[in-house]
């Protein structure tokens, strides 16, 4: 099953591993199931553990197992199942990284604002109140639910882009097959989120589908945003722009989309909502991931040459001036020497 694995994985001219660099694959193979399995289960059991204390699914301790859960599982994987710590992504590298902590923090804040006034020009998106009273009391809830999405996300970036992402990596799978994993086992982990610890009224002011349409939709939205997600770890090395990202994405999306501030015709969330699972979301988290993985590309592809041409610079023969060696010997350059 391993080698079966490990060929689904690799490309044919990688196959030729060592007996240490196999070892090392299964390990990892074995710790990324354990990881996938805790964090799909993990609000099914939740929701168990919530009807054996008798307690509201809503913020009750099922939820807070659902959350904690794939972060606490990556720190036992990392720390005792032999992963280590030196892909955690633990770095900030503000000064490398300044661009990308900005691209981070504009990304869905624009990427809503495009699908938002392309519902409004398209009359599937109404904002029934305009007001500036009605955008200042935006800024004041996105200020707001700063904090809770911050709290709630270093448990989320930490596991998916801190722990799964990057395992993934290591095995050499391809970088956009590497981040639609992510993506399902992503989307998979929220599918109780929806089910038992949403309210029904959020959910509603969410979508108006039902869900056996709402998942699909769901699971295409998280996997394009996780090409973003996963580009921007590759190019920073660090998880601490995705915690900005998801962070702010959060803050902006919950009073966007459950505060009532716009309205979308019933049904046509599958098209113009702003939230990661409608055709425009889809569309457009799938382009901006595609420009990244090309742009890191190019710049892989032009360090590599670079140093290429540094390395071809430094193997160049100097003239020698005063003598020239031959068959170990040193002769001096004579006026006459054909040397």
């Amino acid at each position: 099953m391993r080698t079966i694995i490990l060929r689904l994985i690799y490309p044919t001219t990688r196959l030729g591993l060592n007996n240490m660099q196999r070892h090392t694959n299964s390990a990892t193979i074995r710790n990324l199931l354990i990881f996938s399995a805790v964090a799909v289960s993990a609000g099914w059991i939740g929701w168990e553990l919530d009807h054996l204390a008798g307690s509201s699914h809503i913020l009750g301790p099922g939820q807070l197992f659902w959350l904690v859960m794939p972060f606490v599982t990556a720190v036992l994987l990392r720390t005792f199942g032999g992963d280590g710590w030196k892909d955690a992504g633990l770095r900030t590298g503000l000064k490398a990284n300044a661009l990308w902590y900005a691209f981070a923090f504009f990304v869905f804040p624009v990427s809503a604002s495009i699908v938002v006034v392309i519902g409004l020009l398209s009359g599937l998106t109404l904002v029934p109140y305009f007001s500036t009273a009605m955008v200042g009391a935006l800024l004041k809830a996105v200020i707001a639910g700063l904090p809770p999405s911050l709290l709630k996300n270093i448990f989320e970036e930490f596991a998916w882009r801190g722990y799964l992402a990057p395992r993934i990596t290591s095995l050499g799978m391809n970088d956009l097959a590497g981040h639609a994993l992510v993506g399902v086992v992503w989307a998979a982990w929220h599918v109780p989120y929806y089910l038992f610890f949403l309210d029904r009224p959020s959910f509603v002011s969410y979508t108006s589908l039902s869900f056996t349409a709402f998942f699909p939709m769901m699971f295409a939205g998280v996997i394009a945003m996780s090409l973003v997600y996963g580009e921007i770890r590759l190019l920073t090395q660090s998880v601490w722009p995705l915690l900005l990202l998801h962070t702010v994405s959060n803050a902006v999306g919950s009073p966007l989309l459950l505060g009532g501030l716009i309205k979308i015709a019933p049904g046509a969330e599958v098209l113009v909502s702003p939230g990661p699972g409608s055709v425009l979301s889809i569309i457009l988290y799938s382009g901006i991931g595609a420009g990244l993985y090309r742009f890191r590309n190019r710049k892989v592809s032009g360090e590599c040459c670079a140093s290429q041409e540094k390395s071809n610079q430094r193997v160049k023969r100097k003239p020698l001036e005063k003598g020239v060696v031959r068959n170990g010997v040193k002769k001096k350059r004579g006026k006459n020497s054909p040397l």
